[in-house]
């Protein structure tokens, strides 16, 4: 997974200011390997969210739906404006090798003040795509990238520990990453040989409130791990 959590200072209160950009947010799940969030614009007046899709494949093409929606953790959805550098679906863009990269910006309405995170989902008829559990407070995305860089040189038993002291801190908060975290723990497990512990997390998880648990048990499924 891309990214991991940290412990410290996840109990803060987010607030979007009235101008503000997040840069390569952290999330949670994604459905395409080579589209990524390079910004996030935040306004009184609107939000741009800006993406890059890479090429990988001999004729790829890539379009983007009008039906395309800002997902709020309490389900309300908010639908795009406008998008630039991209084609509408059925419209496609043609990349001309692999390797190449389209850089395209979405346009929504301003979101609603303290927004902590969201999903941004594609509602389309196949190959859709998704971001679930976008962060959106500068702070917290720092710790995690600082967390993300900690884990990839610490020991899988150490990092079990470390994920386990975010569960533990966050308790019952409503964050739309802790999915991942709890997938950074199974995966670690699973890296240690402890097969018991990550059978436990992975049980914890599936019976969790954290937001679209099943979509991140799913993931763990295709990847050939249940319990």
């Amino acid at each position: 997974m891309k990214r991991f959590l940290s412990g410290a200072g996840l109990l803060c209160t987010t607030t979007i200011l009235f101008s503000q950009s997040i840069v390569q947010p952290n999330y949670g799940l994604k459905s395409h390997e080579t589209l990524e969030i390079n910004k996030i614009e935040m306004t009184g007046e609107s939000t741009l969210i800006y993406l890059t899709v890479e090429n990988r494949i001999k004729s790829g093409y890539f379009c983007a739906d009008k039906n395309i929606f800002i997902v709020y953790p309490d389900g309300k959805k908010s639908k795009l404006i406008s998008s630039s550098g991209i084609p509408v679906c059925p419209e496609k863009y043609f990349f001309r090798s692999a390797g190449e990269k389209l850089y395209f910006t979405l346009t929504f309405p301003a979101l609603k003040p303290g927004t902590g995170w969201i999903d941004l989902v594609e509602e389309c008829s196949e190959n859709c795509f998704y971001f679930y559990g976008v962060t959106l407070d500068t702070g917290l995305n720092k710790l995690l990238d600082d967390i993300f860089s900690r884990a990839s040189k610490g020991k899988p038993s150490d990092n079990v520990v470390l994920f386990k002291t975010v569960i533990d801190s966050i308790g019952s908060l409503d964050r739309g990453i802790e999915g991942l975290l709890y997938i950074n723990i199974v995966n670690a497990a699973l890296e240690d040989a402890d097969n018991v512990n990550a059978s436990v997390w992975y049980r914890r998880l599936a019976s969790s409130n954290a937001p679209r648990a099943g979509r991140y048990i799913k993931y763990l499924n295709d990847k050939g791990i249940k319990f």
